[in-house]
């Protein structure tokens, strides 16, 4: 980077832009994080996370923080497990021991973002800066504008606030798109003392139950929590056409079940023995490919470049590749302009390639057939 040290906003305060900061710090680089949230606890983070060798655990080294990575991982909950619609495992993957070469070992997303922040310059991310609208102001600047009231320009805005990002629209026209598919989300606390039944089905990793378009996907967090996810292939207004009030536990629960009629109770008490509600998620993702010409000033990582289903697991390991990748290309270019275009060589063409494959994951996984879908891919059948 040249002499005049652009100024670098960041929106977002999720994996990749985080990493992102942490990268150009440590080079010496000033730059500002903003979110919209009003402090790092302000909600949950969501769920486990498989750090690959390739590409997050990349970006952590190149960050400087792969060692405190390990320090808080949990290589056991590499195990991949398949059940059965009646309650037989089929398959019990049980992960390499603590072998970061081949592994891919798990983290909750809260303690890695907490990684992650502690990380960083003290003031670097400004809590509580929901964006309402980016505007040029000329020469590659330009003016973020906040739901406080205030504002800051910035040589370089790099969009990393997720699907439905504010700095996207500047770049392209391509909105989210339902992909038929809803996880409805709880859990359990507490799962080897209060639920040993459903933590012994679940395993220390996690645990797919796949059936006709429909399953439960159980992950083994830190704590002794294990979150679920109750998957349909359903319209994205399903509970409305059920007549179903989403913050009616009873109802949601009696929805669900309707929609697993056969199933062991050994599965089924994912949905009628959990200590918290429902939170429904549908699944989005960004047209494939997803690209847009250069623009002076701007780009975009993570879920607001290639936003993805999460069934496929490189979502956030791509955005913090992204994130490393840019910080980088900042950090050897001489100018914003020249680092951006070297950026979006690399990134376009390969969040395509994993769109694609996190595409067609979804389909295998919710399909007629796909348990034996996963099965193959997690034997390696052909």
């Amino acid at each position: 980077m040249n002499a005049t040290v652009p100024r670098i906003a960041i929106v977002g305060a999720g994996p990749g832009g985080l990493i992102c900061a942490r990268v150009l710090q440590r080079h010496g680089i000033p730059v500002t994080v903003h979110d919209l949230d009003a402090s790092p606890a302000a909600r949950d983070q969501g769920g486990t996370l498989d750090m690959h060798p390739g590409t997050g655990q990349a970006a952590l080294r190149a960050a400087g923080l792969l060692a405190d990575f390990l320090a808080l991982a949990r290589p056991e909950g590499q195990q991949m497990r398949v059940v059965g619609a009646d309650g037989r495992i089929v398959f019990d993957g049980t992960p390499p021991e603590a072998d970061t070469s081949e592994g891919t070992p798990e983290i909750d997303r809260g303690r890695l973002r907490g990684l992650l922040l502690g990380s960083l310059a003290p003031g670097t991310v400004r809590w509580g800066h929901r964006l309402t609208r980016v505007e040029p102001v000329g020469d590659g600047v330009h003016r973020l504008r906040f739901a406080d009231g205030t504002s800051t320009d910035a040589d370089l805005v790099i969009g990393a606030d997720g699907a439905w990002s504010k700095v996207r629209p500047l770049l392209t026209g391509a909105l989210p798109r339902y992909t038929g598919v809803t996880f409805v989300e709880t859990g359990f606390d507490d799962v080897d003392t209060r639920h040993p039944r459903l933590a012994a089905l679940t395993g220390a990793g996690t645990m797919m139950a796949l059936h006709d378009r429909r399953g439960f996907v159980a992950q083994r967090n830190s704590g002794g929590h294990i979150r679920v996810y109750v998957a349909l292939r359903a319209d994205e207004d399903w509970h409305r056409r059920a007549g179903v009030d989403l913050a009616d536990t009873a109802a949601v629960r009696a929805a669900l079940l309707s929609q697993f009629t056969g199933w062991s109770d050994r599965l089924l008490g994912f949905i009628t023995d959990t200590d918290t509600g429902y939170v429904n998620r549908p699944l989005y993702a960004l047209p494939v490919p997803h690209i847009w010409k250069p623009t002076p000033g701007l780009t975009l990582l993570g879920d607001a470049a290639h936003l993805m289903a999460p069934f496929s697991g490189v979502g956030a390991n791509l955005a913090m590749l992204d994130g490393a990748d840019l910080a980088r290309a900042l950090i050897d270019r001489t100018t914003v302009e020249q680092a951006v275009a070297a950026y979006e060589k690399v990134l376009l063409p390969r969040s395509a390639e994993a769109a694609e494959g996190a595409a067609g994951a979804v389909d295998d996984a919710f399909g007629p057939d796909g348990a034996e879908r996963v099965l193959a891919h997690l034997t390696g059948a052909r």
